[in-house]
């Protein structure tokens, strides 16, 4: 492995790398009085570290992408990001550019080709694969560099980012600044090996060892990777070697960090140590004096203007209309309905409408391209659609939806398949935090679709079979629809895959095969958000989704019901809901049954029959009722699940109880 020499060979004279290194320590030097002055509350300092966030904006193009985290304020003052909104953003006030949504770096500029962090740490090295991919996808020689701590390289994505960029030969450059402690932990404490970048072979990369301090050495080692990355060889992954000088964040402190060894690292400071080389080159003393003069000067007033600013308020109105971005329905031409068509054949027409349409739209998943996925949905799609657009991932759930975040963000629409819905639980991290929250934060439509499998009824076990869908309800800027007929399964998933929001679509694995109907033959949408009154009634209102559908069709021509009349609504989307549908209905039938197939504790129809009460209460003849699933897991027994677990078994005695209040 390549290892950093003692001395890096000198850099020709430059004043502008000088400056590009003096401005965010100047920063650094204005917030720490601030916060000793108790002007500001807190802040992240990179206080010693700022050869490596320099180094590495200073040493791409333009057209390359970054992904910085706390401590890389050199990042965004290299770029030439605004000095104003930038302190704004920093102190939470009016004219930052999250609107006080989110603090520090939390946020993307991608007209500067930056795309900042969450506090999940790795979480952002799988975006980095997605705008790498979508680089070589348009025959772009644009490189994404991704910046994590050494603590975080013991997280999941850190290592699916690292082989799907490498299986891909992805033009990506990993940045690992190890700047020896987590929090408090000392990265020994925390890494059972000395060199981080002797992971890259296991990736079949490059891994190289940097001295952090070395401005020289960082971009040097920066443009080797790139100048790699740009030639089609693939990522590289660079430990910048550094120290942390200061706390975690300041009102951290460092009493844990012995004093011996922080005044050694501060003898290595990479602000000093550039200067000394200039002057040892012969550039005068009052030359970076006059710099240093100048960036004080107008640091000061910038940060003492932004003070002035008023502190961010806004309204629920505004903030509610900013949680998705603008979704226009278009409503499909009339065409001719095909009779008998199975649901799972409706999923593929959807999927291929939306394929042919846009030729931005990619599919990724395990096992989606040849072998068509494990239920053939997207069989033959490879023939036709070629590999670039339908490719098989690694088993890397959450390194696939960070992907397609990156993917998104560069302005393509990606699908991503979880094998079984069982499984998105892997990928978690990236649907809550990172996919849901981006457009809330910083403007940036998200058109990902995550296509998920879901359900009982088929005898697979408690890994298999389970009904998640209440979960992701609770998750604010994601959208949930369930289609329970074919016609919605097609228009449902042309809909999420146009809609310019993350949306998930649980697909239930029981109607694959087993149900069919009929289907407009042409391009077909169904609008998200609207429920479906699928059979009037007027004594009983049943709101429902998935194969409760079925269920609920059946109970109203259950005889048992002495001509009781049923109404059934399909909601069709769970988030967001269709409420005034559901409460109309309950106007007219006075009573209320919820079903679905998941555990009933903590179920989505808990929200349903929380609002009907709340909303109205005075129209109601009997409580609302909820029928799920048994509060268990579901058993591989099919006779468990149908006698014990399944709503179905309860359903009819349900229904009669309410009729008969």
């Amino acid at each position: 492995m390549p290892r950093p020499t003692e001395t890096a060979a000198p850099a020709a004279v430059d004043l502008d790398l000088y400056r590009a290194l003096k401005l965010p320590r100047t920063v650094e030097d204005k917030m720490l009085r601030l916060i000793r002055q108790s002007r500001i509350s807190k802040w992240f300092s990179g206080y010693g570290q700022e050869a490596i966030a320099v180094g590495c904006a200073y040493a791409l193009e333009d057209r390359d992408w970054l992904l910085p985290m706390h401590r890389n304020l050199g990042v965004w003052t290299t770029r030439g990001v605004p000095l104003r909104p930038l302190f704004c953003q920093m102190m939470g006030r009016e004219g930052g550019f999250t609107k006080g949504r989110d603090r520090t770096f939390h946020f993307g500029l991608p007209e500067r080709r930056i795309v900042g962090m969450i506090s999940h740490l790795a979480a952002m090295l799988p975006v980095a694969d997605g705008l790498g991919l979508a680089s070589t996808l348009r025959g772009e020689d644009a490189v994404a560099l991704a910046f994590t701590g050494e603590g975080a390289t013991r997280e999941g994505d850190f290592h699916e980012a690292l082989n799907l960029a490498a299986v891909w030969k992805l033009p990506v450059v990993f940045v690992v600044e190890n700047n020896g402690y987590g929090l408090s932990t000392p990265t020994a404490d925390a890494l059972p090996v000395d060199d981080i970048a002797d992971a890259a072979a296991g990736y079949g990369m490059p891994g190289v060892v940097v001295d952090g301090n070395d401005v020289d050495a960082v971009m040097a080692a920066v443009r080797d990777a790139a100048d790699r990355a740009r030639a089609g060889d693939g990522p590289t992954l660079l430990e910048m070697k550094t120290f942390r000088v200061r706390g975690h964040e300041e009102a951290s402190g460092t009493k844990y960090v012995p004093d011996a060894l922080i005044a050694e690292w501060e003898a290595r400071d990479p602000i000093a140590g550039y200067r000394q080389r200039l002057l040892d080159a012969g550039v005068a003393e009052a030359t970076l004096d006059a710099i240093d003069a100048e960036l004080a000067d107008e640091i000061e007033a910038v940060a003492e203007w932004a003070l002035t600013q008023p502190e961010v308020t806004s309204t629920g109105a505004v903030e509610h209309a900013d949680l998705f971005a603008p979704a226009t329905f278009v409503a499909p031409p009339d065409s001719p309905v095909e009779a008998g068509v199975r649901f799972i054949d409706a999923v593929t027409a959807g999927l291929r409408d939306a394929f042919v349409g846009d030729e931005s739209v990619l599919l990724m998943g395990q096992d989606v391209a040849e072998y068509g996925g494990v239920f053939k949905v997207t069989d033959g799609f490879v023939d036709q659609f070629g590999a670039d657009r339908v490719r098989n991932t690694p088993i890397i759930e959450s390194g696939a939806l960070g992907c397609a975040l990156g993917l998104a963000l560069d302005g393509f629409r990606p699908v991503v398949e979880m094998q079984y819905a069982d499984f998105i639980t892997c990928g978690f991290n990236q649907i809550a935090n990172n996919l849901a929250t981006t457009h809330y934060r910083w403007g940036a439509p998200v058109p990902v679709t995550i296509r998920a499998p879901f359900g009982g009824g088929i005898g697979a076990g408690p890994f298999h079979s389970q009904s998640p869908e209440a979960w992701f309800c609770h998750i604010a800027g994601l959208k949930v629809v369930v289609p329970a007929t074919p016609a919605d399964a097609k228009g449902l998933t042309l809909a999420a895959i146009e809609d310019d929001n993350p949306v998930l679509v649980f697909e239930h694995k029981a109607l694959y095969r087993s149900l069919r109907g009929p289907v407009p033959s042409g391009v077909h949408r169904v609008e998200i958000g609207k429920a479906s009154v699928v059979r009037a009634g007027t004594d009983l209102t049943v709101v429902t989704w998935g194969v409760g559908l079925q269920w609920a069709l059946a109970l109203a021509d259950d005889e048992t019901l002495e001509g009781a009349s049923v109404e059934v609504i399909d909601l069709r989307t769970l988030v967001p809901w269709d409420r005034e549908t559901v409460l109309a209905s309950v106007e007219k039938t006075g009573r209320l049954l919820v079903l679905h197939e998941a555990a009933r504790t903590g179920g989505f129809g808990a929200e349903v029959a929380a609002e009907v009460a709340e909303a109205a209460f005075g129209a109601l003849d009997a409580p609302p009722i909820r029928v799920g699933g048994a509060d268990l897991p579901i058993a591989f027994s099919k006779a468990i699940e149908a006698e014990v677990y399944s709503a179905r078994a309860r359903l009819a005695e349900a229904a009669r109880r309410t009729l008969a209040y």
